[in-house]
């Protein structure tokens, strides 16, 4: 199993894509929490392939079945365990695969790593299918934050070379959050969002594909979460969202802007509202300090490949006779994975910020 531990939440995913099933195990939760099947199932539904342009033709239900650790819809403290199953495979569509190496994808490292035996069929364990099992973790995470007033939301913040307008990195609420999980194309402008959909729609008709970007949020983190270094927020969410397939940046706050900025636009200057809380002017910092919260809202933006399967011929190697071919890539694939991606964003920050929260005093 790949797995993700700390000293609180751990998770452990399993199966591959063209597989009997995939799953997840999750343990050091805390009992006695009450668990919405109905919430977890529509947020599980926003990873779901869409039927139209923007997405896979592949129809999973992605009902999980939870098989331990959940008794009358609570949580019992034991681990939880739950399956999900594979229906709508095409593994004919793989034969060539298991000797020529698709670009961008892991069939030729994965070969190398596994002797040659791992389930190329869908790109087996290293598929996007296995952020089904994530997306479950993370919604499970994410009912127990709520339960504290703790919020994560996530939206694209660019598709290609449209751009979305980002949260305000100060004044994000609630509201704001649960507006953007029930849209279709989950962006702050309807109008970008069009235009995105627009995009990945000539894409898929040019045998081609498209990338972009994920900015996601957590609100209500008390001040004084996480740990300086190797134990920081940011290291626990970074960790997380690599093991998100097509993932290859994370930023938090400025991020890769800083460097043009001088040291007097990029600190966060500290104020005491009129509730006494402590604040900051601006937010660079992402709402993290030394790996600690600083009680602002946590920000990060996740950047996607463009999705590694496209039907147009492509030059390869045969890695078993080393020989220099040429592939069509077949079978049903995403021209776009960012907007499925966005629910899968929120899991990874729910699974890290909980994992934090569970150190905190009275949580």
């Amino acid at each position: 199993m790949s797995s993700f531990w700390n000293h609180n939440i751990s998770i452990s995913i399993f199966g591959e894509s063209h597989g009997p099933g995939i799953g997840v195990v999750i343990d050091n939760l805390p009992a006695g929490e009450y668990i919405d099947a109905e919430q977890l199932t529509e947020f599980m539904a926003r990873r779901a392939p869409r039927n139209d342009a923007t997405s896979t033709h592949r129809k999973e239900s992605d009902i999980p079945s939870i098989m331990s650790g959940v008794l009358n819809n609570r949580t019992t403290g034991t681990p939880l365990m739950a399956l999900i199953r594979n229906n709508d495979q095409h593994s004919a569509d793989y034969g060539n695969v298991s000797r020529l190496a698709r670009p961008g994808h892991a069939d030729y490292t994965g070969a190398l790593r596994y002797k040659g035996f791992n389930d190329v069929r869908g790109g087996g364990h290293f598929s996007g299918r296995l952020t089904a099992p994530i997306v479950f973790a993370g919604a499970v995470c994410g009912q127990i934050l709520e339960h504290r007033g703790i919020y994560t939301g996530a939206h694209i913040a660019a598709i290609h070379n449209i751009k979305d307008k980002l949260f305000d990195p100060c004044n994000i609420d609630r509201e704001t959050i649960i507006a953007v999980r029930h849209k279709k194309i989950p962006v702050l402008s309807d109008k970008k969002g069009e235009a995105m959909y627009n995009d990945i729609a000539k894409a898929r008709e040019s045998l081609d594909s498209v990338g972009g970007i994920v900015e996601c949020a957590v609100i209500n983190v008390p001040a004084g979460v996480g740990s300086p270094m190797f134990e920081g927020i940011e290291n626990t969410v970074s960790q997380l969202v690599f093991g998100i397939p097509a993932v290859k940046g994370i930023e938090f706050g400025s991020g890769f802007r800083a460097p043009a900025m001088l040291g007097s636009q990029h600190n966060d200057e500290f104020y005491v509202d009129e509730q006494g809380h402590v604040k900051t002017k601006t937010n660079n910092s992402g709402g993290i300090l030394g790996g600690i919260s600083n009680g602002m809202p946590i920000i990060f933006r996740v950047a996607f490949k463009p999705t590694p399967s496209i039907a147009r011929p492509q030059a390869t190697v045969d890695y078993h006779d080393l020989k220099n071919e040429t592939i069509e890539i077949k079978g049903r694939h995403d021209p776009c994975v960012v907007l499925r991606a966005v629910p899968v964003v929120e899991a990874a920050a729910n699974i890290a910020i909980l994992s934090h929260m569970l150190d905190y005093p009275n949580f």
